[in-house]
């Protein structure tokens, strides 16, 4: 090689070992003086109000190296996890209450030093009740969240409130419209209505969770939810958006607008400066007895991971952020219900009508648990609430549903297995393969040719290393997973006893709802639907554009390039809009044909059409592109001669234009499978999965296992590996008999 040639590969070899270094978990040192690394999920007017302490804090310790890292909410949990166990992680970090039971089981939190809690007075005793786990502490309270009443003017004007639910309901019958907007369908907000017909989702009993939520007044909040919605008080399928929607329009100027609303102090951020409004506590209704509504309730905490670099630091810091002072800039700025009772003796809160109400709501709210049950409730408590109000099922039956669902998710890990014969058998394999590179090794003419190539391997070695870093290790670790059970702190080696649950559809008859099997025909469904959709129209699409007598042929393809063009994600969320049963622009020309509102997420088959619609919108201008760049390399005279000896269009297209584009079709089909196979955004972010589960794809059911269903990664990593076996077999198939013709 010239001098120039090594220079370019030692920089290729550089850059390969500084990717190594980014990739691999290189441990910091835990030691480092006068260094604090602030960790928190806030937007807004919260993170406004944290980053003005801070620079407080800033100023109080100028000799101090203070950095603050805003994580996004979904991944929050996820990174922390990861960075605290490797020493990558922050000194102090905020979150809710309701993960700190799994952040102590994995050793990412620390509990509170005593001299923090000397005047446990000065917080608000639920907060730090709903903080202590065991007779400890884990956190400092920093604010309280909980569901409460939004009342907007001039229908509800001055301190003005319903006694009861009951009164929106009556006001709905006598006005024809909704009254009060709130995420029906969602166990969260379905909660206080619940606890007001003294229900729970979950109990503990005998120190073990109990799904409760098969209880008796778990029938009876749905039914009386139901007549609501039967009566036009509450919206169909509510949305966050539609909430915000229809409580910003109010029923004065739009026929969907109510001027009620159930929801968080997140709602406040979305609504116009220019809209009058109050908050109270969530009223009673009268079917319960007058029993109080109460809500789920949230304890934001500030917390320590185990080794902080400057502990002395991170403490100080933990007492700076929950005292009065910073207290009530976190009120005023970040408009947050504080723990802090001094920061209440500050005459601007106590006539903050916004603050004082979230503070009553909050005051009478049930903490959130926090053992690992309470996550596996979410799932089966929202799908079932979904059946009863959709009236799929009726509430005992639906309910009965979600038990069994609950139980399947939280039974215990397959037992323990002695690996020493996988093993074995990973020995076997390994000598086979010694073997095999031995043979190649003694042959003469494959040592010259490595010989020979040994050049080309220098430039090959780096791209080498790194998809051996970024690819090939990770898919290595994820099928080792798969042999593994148990929380992801406490894995134990089961064998393939995760592959038998999986394709023994855990029990239960092989074609039931959630099974790999009838997941896995929604699947090859979805995927032969969605490709031959794509084909077609992007062909036809591109013989169009072909055409030589078409005019502004470049700006048509342009704006066909646009769906492709525009990320997946923003797409399914503006299909999703589009499909809503009472807002939605597809609903809405159908009206204008005649045609009834179709409640699309409620049946397998409209829900299914609507994510279809989703993908073949975001999917058709690839095997456009292809086809549109395939045509080119088609001899004009070919077609020429034919249409000369009589051949009509279709002829033409067939036996001539069709064949030429198989070749080049051919790789476009295989790779839209694929990504169609795993088309993650669309299922997700569409249908959700709904009904009831019913149109989840492989890879959406295996996220369902890691992140939805108490984190069972080794039970989501052999769907993975399933999915990588079908997927292979199925192209390498296709590849061969294509070969073949």
């Amino acid at each position: 090689m010239g001098l120039s040639a090594r220079r370019a590969v030692a920089a290729l070899y550089a850059l390969a070992a500084m990717l190594a270094v980014l990739v691999l978990p290189w441990p910091v040192a835990a030691d480092e003086p006068g260094k604090l690394v602030v960790w928190h999920a806030y937007r807004g007017a919260e993170q406004e109000a944290l980053d003005r302490l801070i620079d407080r804090f800033r100023a109080a310790h100028p000799s101090a190296e203070i950095r603050v890292l805003a994580v996004p909410f979904d991944a929050y949990a996820s990174k922390l996890e990861a960075a605290i166990l490797h020493d990558q992680g922050p000194d102090v970090f905020f979150d809710a209450h309701e993960r700190l039971g799994s952040f102590r089981d994995k050793g990412i939190v620390a509990p509170i030093d005593d001299e923090l809690l000397r005047d446990r007075g000065a917080f608000d005793p639920v907060s730090l009740r709903a903080l202590t786990i065991d007779g400890k502490t884990w956190a400092l309270p920093v604010a309280r969240k909980c569901l409460a009443l939004y009342l907007r003017a001039p229908s509800w004007p001055g301190d003005a409130a319903p006694h009861s639910l009951d009164e929106l309901v009556v006001l709905a019958r006598k006005t024809h419209r909704p009254t009060l907007a709130y995420e029906a369908s969602n166990a969260y907000a379905h909660a206080p209505i619940l606890h007001g017909f003294g229900g729970r989702i979950l109990d503990a009993e005998g120190g073990r969770d109990r799904y409760a939520f098969a209880d008796g007044p778990a029938r009876d909040s749905l039914a009386w939810v139901l007549g609501a919605m039967e009566a036009g008080a509450i919206p169909e399928e509510a949305s966050g958006a539609l909430v915000t929607q229809m409580f910003t329009t109010g029923s004065g100027t739009d026929a969907i607008g109510a001027d009620a609303a159930i929801s968080g102090p997140w709602l406040a951020g979305e609504l116009p400066a220019t809209l009058v409004y109050h908050v109270v506590p969530i009223p009673p209704v009268h079917a319960a007895g007058g029993t109080p509504t109460r809500p789920y309730l949230t304890v934001e905490g500030a917390m320590r991971a185990p080794t902080p670099r400057d502990p002395a630091l991170a403490k100080e810091f933990l007492a700076f952020v929950v005292s009065t002072e910073a207290a009530i800039v976190r009120a005023k700025v970040g408009r947050q219900v504080v723990a802090t009772n001094a920061a209440w003796r500050d005459p601007a809160l106590r006539d903050d009508r916004f603050l004082t109400g979230f503070r009553r709501a909050a005051d009478d709210a049930i903490p959130m648990p926090t053992t690992p049950g309470m996550r596996a409730a979410w799932e089966p408590t929202t799908r079932a609430i979904q059946k009863v109000l959709r009236r799929d099922l009726s509430p005992a039956d639906a309910i009965e549903e979600a038990k069994h669902r609950f139980l399947d998710v939280t039974r215990p890990p397959p037992p323990r297995r002695d690996p020493r014969p996988m093993l074995l058998l990973l020995g076997l394999l390994a000598l086979i393969g010694a073997g095999q590179l031995l043979r190649v090794a003694r042959d003469p003419e494959q040592r010259r040719a490595i010989r020979a190539s040994l050049p080309a391997y220098a430039y090959v070695t780096h791209a080498v290393v790194i998809v051996l870093l970024l690819v090939v290790v990770p898919l290595v670790l994820g099928a080792a997973t798969s042999f593994f059970a148990g929380p992801p702190q406490q894995l134990h080696y089961v064998g393939l006893a995760n592959y038998f649950e999986i394709l023994s559809a855990r029990g239960a008859p092989l074609l039931s709802s959630g099974s790999f099997y009838a997941v896995l025909g929604v699947t090859v469904l979805w995927t032969v639907v969605n490709v031959t959709l794509h084909l077609a129209i992007g062909m036809a699409l591109a013989l169009l554009l072909s055409r030589p007598v078409l005019k502004l042929r470049g700006v048509y393809r342009v704006l066909l390039v646009v769906p492709w063009a525009v990320p997946s994600y923003v797409s399914a969320l503006a299909w999703k809009g589009m499909f809503h049963r009472q807002l939605g622009a597809v609903n809405a020309v159908l009206g204008h044909l005649g045609v009834e509102p179709i409640a699309w997420f409620s049946r397998f088959s409209t829900a299914f059409a609507a994510n279809v619609a989703t993908n073949v919108w975001l999917g058709f201008p690839f095997m456009m592109v292809v086809t549109l760049g395939a045509l080119t390399s088609i001899p004009r005279e070919v077609l020429e001669a034919a249409e000369v000896d009589g051949a009509t269009r279709w002829q033409r297209f067939s036996r001539i234009t069709f064949p030429l584009l198989r070749p080049t079709l051919a790789p476009s089909v295989v790779l839209g499978a694929v990504w169609t196979f795993n088309m993650f955004n669309v299922v997700f972010l569409v249908s959700g999965g709904e009904p009831d589960g019913r149109t989840e794809i492989l890879v959406s059911e295996a996220y369902r296992w890691a992140f939805t269903r108490q984190a069972q990664y080794g039970y989501a990593s052999a769907y993975a590996v399933l999915i990588f076996l079908l997927l292979l077999v199925t192209t390498r198939g296709l590849k061969r008999r294509e070969v073949t013709r």
